[in-house]
């Protein structure tokens, strides 16, 4: 079911004539419910397992659909076919209303919330399990409520007070809750989160269809661009552009590099265009994104600018990339730039994977001394026992 500018369209199953078509027959395709609803302006309208109810700008409720546990509120249990307005909520303006499994609530344009239907579980805070087949006033201590909350797959009610309470009753983990309960929750949506099985929201979500970005999605979005940079660096031929405040604010390196000089390009001779520009992303990202090998460089770069929370990424990345292939130059590299715990791992995976790192191609052009400490540490680690 769904609320339009021109009215309210429902398609869909229809046993218990919940899509208000005057019929049971089921609807295929998206039809307008009239009747009583016709030509008025709905405000509001929720959907329970079987029912659909809908509220009118000048706080008329009304209700269809199944009725046998008296989630209608027509003070009878039988089916309606087509929109019945609920004749006890007379005088009272009803702004919102919100549908559990067979059960609804309603908020007053004052503050009170009002249940009936289905109570096996408590859900209608009314302090027994007694269903109703007309609205009942909730005692809820004389506190305003702002919104209801419900969902058509549980028997959980909530509520939300002006203060930014959240209270809840019905079904809890299996137990039954006869009284609102006063919870830790913020948000009557983390309620169902926590408590409905399975975990749901119980009303609709809406996308906000605007452009707005993140702090962390504009500078991403703004790296490596030409438009609003004041600093380009030229690597390998290539130029790569960024911003003398964020390299400052986020590279001791940078810092000190750029407040001696005001060129508008520097030129990097020691690190390849890939690793130079990843390392440039990194400031802008917090991320890194290269395979294993190149790494490596990466690796390098963060050593020689003293970058450790880089240095870590690096030595995960490489970690997470590791081959029988590449092993024995990723060992290489990790006692290169002294990353211990990398250099450990690579140890470790080339000693279990022995008979098939020994016949890699690194292996047999593996530097003399790195393959003498190799062979003595994986000797003590007991690598060539039988």
């Amino acid at each position: 079911m769904t609320k339009t500018a021109e009215g309210v369209y429902a398609w869909g199953y229809n046993n218990s004539g919940q899509v208000g078509s005057g019929s049971t027959a089921n609807q295929p395709t998206p039809r307008r419910v009239s009747s009583c609803l016709q030509n008025k302006v709905v405000v509001n309208i929720a959907c329970g397992q079987l029912c659909s109810m809908a509220v009118l700008d000048n706080g008329e409720t009304y209700g269809w659909g199944y009725n046998c546990n008296g989630q209608l509120g027509l003070g009878n249990n039988g089916n309606q076919q087509t929109p019945c307005r609920i004749a006890a909520l007379q005088g009272i303006n009803i702004i919102q209303v919100a549908c559990g499994y067979a059960h609804t609530l309603a908020l007053t344009d004052e503050g009170f919330v009002y249940s009936w239907g289905a109570n096996s579980y408590g859900q209608l805070g009314t302090g027994n399990k007694s269903n109703q087949a007309v609205p009942t006033l909730i005692n809820m201590d004389k506190e305003r409520m702002v919104e209801v909350a419900a969902c058509h797959t549980s028997h959980t009610s909530v509520a939300k007070t002006q203060s930014g309470q959240v209270l809840m009753w019905g079904q809890c983990r299996g137990q039954a809750v006869a009284y609102p309960h006063l919870t830790h929750f913020t948000s009557t949506d983390d309620v169902f989160a926590c408590f409905a099985t399975p975990a749901v929201t119980w009303h609709l979500l809406s996308v906000d269809g605007d452009d707005y970005l993140t702090v962390a999605q504009s500078l991403k979005r703004e790296f490596d661009s030409p438009e609003i940079s004041d600093l380009r660096f030229l690597v390998d031929g290539k130029c790569i552009h960024v911003h003398k405040a964020l390299l400052k604010i986020r590279c001791e390196h940078f810092r000190a590099l750029l407040n001696e000089t005001d060129e508008e390009t520097i030129e990097i001779h020691q690190f390849s265009f890939l690793v130079y520009r990843a390392f440039l992303e990194y400031l802008y990202t917090d991320t890194i994104n290269l395979p294993p090998e190149d790494a490596i460089g990466l690796l390098d770069l963060s050593t020689y600018y003293r970058e450790s929370r880089l240095k870590r990424l690096c030595q995960e990345t490489i970690k997470r990339g590791i081959t029988e292939e590449n092993a024995i130059t990723l060992l290489s590299a990790a006692v290169k730039y002294e990353a211990q715990d990398l250099e450990e791992f690579c140890f470790k995976f080339c000693v279990n994977h022995l008979t098939a790192v020994t016949q890699t191609q690194a292996f047999a052009e593996m530097d003399h001394d790195l393959l003498k400490n190799f062979i003595s540490k994986a000797s003590r680690y007991g690598a060539f026992k039988n």
